[in-house]
């Protein structure tokens, strides 16, 4: 029997492949296990979406060779399908297998072993993907997570932002079947998990591919989280980044009608300034932007909003970042996720001209930085003295005493103290409802079970 190690880089799509992969390798035999172990077979899922993410890559695959050099070294995904050359030219790697070929990966590594006279041979497969290719159809038994299961419901992307390559990376829109969704998800749920997230490469634009039926923006979408939301035994829904645009009153209130549907929404924003979203191509307004937020609140009781925030962008002067971080003070997010611009070769915004220092973008990152604490504490607080139904997920030690840790609808983290005598009473995997007293840690709300005599703040 052969072994297999695994390394997954990059977004939630690239884990869900990643685990599909693993699963596909059992079935015909291999073994899996812990890429730190001596293995016969690595295979890296690759990230490209930064230089730093294609360097990690790179690293990865050359830590494979040195744990075993005799060991045959694959490289998976986005890397190899945006750098083929580089991926020829480096003497790690014996396979590479780019996008829309990862549910083949056993037939590809039989077919190569059986090929391979020596250990020079490199292997390809690689497709063109920017035009005429059908979604890759995948399905997931199990997670490494055991409540909550990523669902990849789309691949693909239109939009050409100026700074992301992931376009050229994973090629353009691909809607995967509603009933091959559906039947995905009534699996995991028979299996034991509660929550299910709908991810994607820009899941806004799921379906645009599908029939020749004209719907509104992003129903396609919201008319899939409802027939999600019917399968017996599903709890919670939750939906992975979406595109400002598809929140319009109608959509909102198709969303707030499903029960099990988490209100905590991702809308990428990238800049609050509307020059710098012009240049950075993004398709809106910070004013368009802050009405999908209101219709949110309007629909929802005290939704949580996250976003995603670039600093330092080509031409991002003093003044325009003063502007983002106003815009950002005015939303007043839950979370936000903070990223100093990068470089990135065969982007139009890497021949910008005003290209922004380091030292600025380190700076500017570490006041947004700030605000995010300060942000993200006052809604985890309007918790305490609350009650909150918290799926719990896994256990935690804080200061030598042990926890049960889960999320809220609104993914905001609780624990409860782990009274369990043994394994007499059921711990993870379980929707509680806990009293929130304080903090437990600066990220982690502190509750009690109703039995344990919680009587207020």
């Amino acid at each position: 029997m052969k072994t297999v190690a695994l390394y997954n880089l990059g977004c939630k799509v690239n884990s869900y492949e990643t685990e599909v992969m693993g699963q596909k390798l059992q079935e015909k035999g291999y073994r899996i296990v812990p890429f730190e172990q001596t293995a016969d077979i690595y295979i890296v899922n690759t990230c490209t979406v930064t230089n730093i993410a294609d360097r990690k890559s790179r690293q990865m695959l050359h830590r494979a060779r040195q744990l075993n050099p005799r060991a045959v070294v694959v490289a998976v995904g986005c890397y190899v399908q945006t750098d083929p050359g580089a991926v020829e030219a480096d003497a790690a790697i014996d396979l590479a297998v780019g996008n829309n070929h990862k549910k083949d990966i056993a037939e590809i590594l039989e077919r190569y072993l059986e090929q391979r006279q020596d250990k020079t041979l490199l292997g390809t497969t690689v497709t063109d993907i920017s035009r005429g290719c059908e979604y890759e159809e995948m399905q997931l038994k199990h997670t490494a997570e055991h409540t909550r299961a990523y669902i990849k419901i789309q691949d693909g992307c239109n939009q050409f932002c100026s700074y992301c390559v992931i376009p050229y990376a994973r090629g353009r829109v691909r809607s995967r079947q509603p009933e091959d969704i559906l039947r995905e998800i009534r699996g995991l749920v028979e299996a034991g998990y509660r929550e299910v997230v709908l991810t994607g490469i820009h899941i806004s634009s799921y379906g645009i591919d599908l029939g020749e039926e004209k719907w509104k923006s992003g129903s396609r979408l919201i008319h899939l989280a409802e027939r999600i939301h019917e399968i017996p035994g599903l709890e919670r829904i939750r939906l992975g980044s979406l595109e400002p645009r598809i929140i319009n009153r109608e959509n909102a209130v198709r969303l707030a009608a499903l029960p099990g549907l988490c209100p905590h929404f991702h809308l990428s924003l990238q800049s609050g300034c509307d020059a710098t979203l012009k240049r950075m191509n993004r398709h809106y307004t910070s004013g368009e932007y802050y009405t999908c937020v209101e219709t949110l609140r309007d629909a929802f009781c005290e939704p949580a909003i996250t976003t995603d925030v670039i600093v330092g962008f080509p031409g991002e002067t003093q003044e325009e970042f003063a502007v983002t971080k106003a815009f950002l003070e005015k939303v007043n997010f839950y979370e936000m996720h903070v990223f100093k611009y990068s470089r990135r070769r065969g982007t139009s915004a890497a021949s910008m001209p005003d290209q922004v220092p380091e030292t600025v973008k380190a700076v500017r990152s570490g006041e947004l930085l700030e605000l995010k604490k300060v942000q993200s504490r006052a809604f985890r607080s309007r918790y305490i003295g609350r009650e909150a139904e918290v799926l719990l997920e896994e256990g935690k030690t804080v200061d030598g005493r042990r926890w049960l840790v889960g999320h809220t609808g609104d993914y905001v983290k609780v624990a409860v103290e782990d009274r369990r005598a043994g394994d007499r009473q059921p711990g993870v995997n379980r929707i509680v409802k806990a009293a929130v007293k304080g903090f437990l840690t600066d990220e982690i709300l502190r509750g009690v079970l109703p039995e344990e005599g919680f009587t207020g703040v």
